[in-house]
C-alpha cells in the first residue's frame, strides 16, 4: 500500500521557521520526483518546490525562494521541506507528492499557520 505521511506543520509566529517531512511507503521512493505543493483556504493549490529523484535538482516557487530549502533522504524514504522566515501568507495546508511517468500520489496533508 502506496503512503505518503506529511509531518512537521503547526502554528508559528511571522518570522519562525518550520521543518516538514513527507515519509513514503509500498514504493520505489528513490526512482520519483517529490513535490511539495500548498493550497490556503479559497485559493488554488501551488507549486512550491520540487526536488529530482537524485536530490540533485531543485526548483522552487518565487513565493519561497530564498526562504525555503526541500531536501530528500533517499535511504530513508523521506523528503523535507525546511521554511524560514515565515509570513501569514504562508499559511496553507502542505501537501507532498511523488511522481514517475504516469504514477502519481499524493498525501494528506499538514496544516501550517503563520500568525501572531
Amino acid at each position: 500500500q502506496v503512503q505518503l505521511v506529511e509531518s512537521g506543520g503547526g502554528l508559528v509566529q511571522p518570522g519562525g521557521s518550520l521543518r516538514l517531512s513527507c515519509a513514503g511507503s509500498g514504493f520505489t521512493f528513490s526512482t520519483y520526483f517529490m513535490r511539495w505543493y500548498r493550497q490556503a483556504p479559497g485559493k488554488e493549490r501551488e507549486l512550491v518546490a520540487h526536488i529530482s529523484s537524485s536530490g540533485d535538482s531543485t526548483n522552487y516557487a518565487d513565493s519561497v525562494k530564498g526562504r525555503s530549502t526541500i531536501s530528500r533522504d533517499n535511504a530513508k524514504n523521506t523528503m523535507y521541506l525546511q521554511m524560514n522566515s515565515l509570513r501569514p501568507d504562508d499559511t496553507a495546508m502542505y501537501y507532498c507528492y511523488a511522481a514517475r511517468f504516469q504514477t502519481a500520489y499524493w498525501g494528506q496533508g499538514t496544516q501550517v499557520t503563520v500568525s501572531s
